[in-house]
């Protein structure tokens, strides 16, 4: 099983980069997560570029959420909310409607902040923006509040606590996407 980590964030000291990180490190048996990082090569989203052939960074996109069987999203929260490039690239994704790479995939959805909630309101809304895309999104957040505790000067994740709660997220991420493969386990 294939799982596509999404990080939100372009800023190279990301904590939520780390955390999908982590994700690689303490992905299930028979897991592999693969990390996206090329958010901010993709152009704001225009139909009118959106035709037979969209441009290259959309359509390495799509096709990589679409080999995928499953997405974990990580979004830092601005202003309350998602970061413009990781709504972007869910527009890009969320096209063509009739056949779009999010149609029906299974999404997890996560987050890590410096405050006290853990991006909880950004989560939220990610939540209902992938849903209204057409994803499958799983119930639960994973809120990482006061991240710049959680991970060493490194950015490896270091608090036991949350990495226990990451393997878990992972874990029903991946009995929701494929659930013969948790009961072969």
């Amino acid at each position: 099983m294939r799982i596509l980590a999404v990080p939100g964030s372009l800023r190279a000291g990301s904590y939520n980069a780390a955390l999908a990180r982590a994700a690689v490190e303490l992905a299930p048996e028979g897991v592999e997560v693969e990390l996206f990082h090329g958010l901010g090569d993709l152009p704001p989203y225009d139909a009118d570029v959106d035709g037979e052939e969209a441009p290259p960074a959309v359509e390495e996109l799509r096709e990589r959420i679409v080999a995928a069987d499953a997405l974990l999203v990580v979004t830092p929260e601005y202003n309350g909310s998602i970061p413009g490039v990781l709504k972007n690239a869910i527009d890009w994704a969320s096209r063509p409607r009739d056949g779009a790479a999010l149609a029906g995939k299974t999404v997890a959805v996560a987050g890590a902040t410096t405050g006290s909630y853990g991006a909880i309101w950004a989560q939220q809304d990610l939540r209902k923006v992938l849903g209204v895309a057409g994803a499958r999104v799983t119930a639960g957040e994973l809120p990482v509040a006061r991240a710049q505790l959680a991970f060493d000067d490194e950015l490896r994740l270091v608090d036991e606590t949350v990495r226990g709660r990451l393997e878990r997220h992972l874990l029903a991420l991946v009995a929701e996407a494929v659930p013969d493969l948790v009961a072969a386990a």
